[in-house]
């Protein structure tokens, strides 16, 4: 006679090899949940959206306004005009947007606690930053480079129709603009990179933000009030008016050489990875 055990009595289900190798951790599914949670969460989608219409936005309509009242413009106002940076005036605002984009991509897990399922599902730790740098690096560059360059043939052309009234404009062709153009959405990547690599640091979100805001904003305006022997030699060297020298459009003794200003940029945020590197090792989740 046989007996049939209680349910509560059967031992656990066991996988099979085949189910653990289709489960089993790989790089690319490392990064699609990465991508997953960034577009999941709407705060990432408004800050892309804050990004994208203040770069495409506001130099357009700087330069819309300004052609139409051109011949009621101050001649001072008039001859401060460049037809190219003020095009690309949007990104001011542009990369503090990014750079909440990266904050959120690692300081929000934090908060929500949400990190230590991420970590447990990826022990080394590591892929989970170089993923979410990824993904962060891959959006903003798919949303900062068109708006850039939409911010700058749009605004030409606008320029470009007043021409007859005096109004200065800028072709492509010309030196220095494409370098202007694609190194304003190169500055807005790295801002970025700066921004997971704060979130990652701090592990707070208002913190990395309000950091991320002092080191683009408040350090560059309290070197200023420095006497000029001491501003001259400091101010080029913040990271933030290192990287705005692959803007610049004429030769400035104050700034650095546009790429040179930009590696030291550059090396400002991979020094931040690094340090978020060694610290997502040690530190517990």
């Amino acid at each position: 006679m046989t007996t049939v055990a209680p349910a509560g009595d059967q031992p656990p289900p066991t996988l099979a090899a085949a189910d653990v190798a289709r489960i089993r951790l790989t790089p690319w599914r490392v990064l699609r949940s990465e991508a997953l949670k960034l577009r999941t969460v709407r705060s990432s989608w408004w800050s892309m959206a804050v990004a994208v219409a203040a770069m495409a936005g506001i130099g357009t309509v700087i330069c819309w306004s300004t052609g139409r009242d051109w011949a009621h413009i101050r001649p001072r106002r008039q001859m401060r005009f460049n037809p190219l940076s003020d095009s690309l005036g949007g990104y001011l605002l542009a990369q503090l947007a990014v750079g909440v984009l990266g904050v959120l991509a690692t300081s929000a897990e934090y908060s929500t606690g949400s990190i230590r399922s991420s970590l447990a599902a990826v022990p080394k730790r590591l892929p989970v930053l170089w993923s979410k740098l990824a993904v962060v690096v891959t959006v903003t560059a798919a949303a900062m480079i068109p708006s850039a360059l939409f911010a700058f043939f749009a605004s030409q052309r606008i320029l470009a129709g007043h021409a007859a009234a005096g109004v200065p404009h800028v072709a492509w062709s010309m030196p220095t603009v494409a370098r202007t153009v694609i190194g304003t959405a190169l500055y807005l990547i790295v801002v970025a990179v700066l921004g997971v690599a704060l979130g990652a640091i701090l592990r707070h979100v208002a913190g990395a933000i309000a950091v991320l805001v002092g080191v683009l904003l408040i350090l560059p305006a309290i070197a200023e009030l420095l006497p000029d022997t001491w501003a001259n030699r400091i101010n080029k060297y913040l990271p933030s008016n290192a990287g705005q020298a692959l803007l610049s459009v004429g030769g400035d003794s104050q700034t650095m050489t546009p790429w040179r200003g930009f590696a030291l940029f550059c090396g400002y945020a991979l020094g931040a990875v690094a340090v978020a590197a060694v610290l997502l090792r040690r530190r517990d989740a």
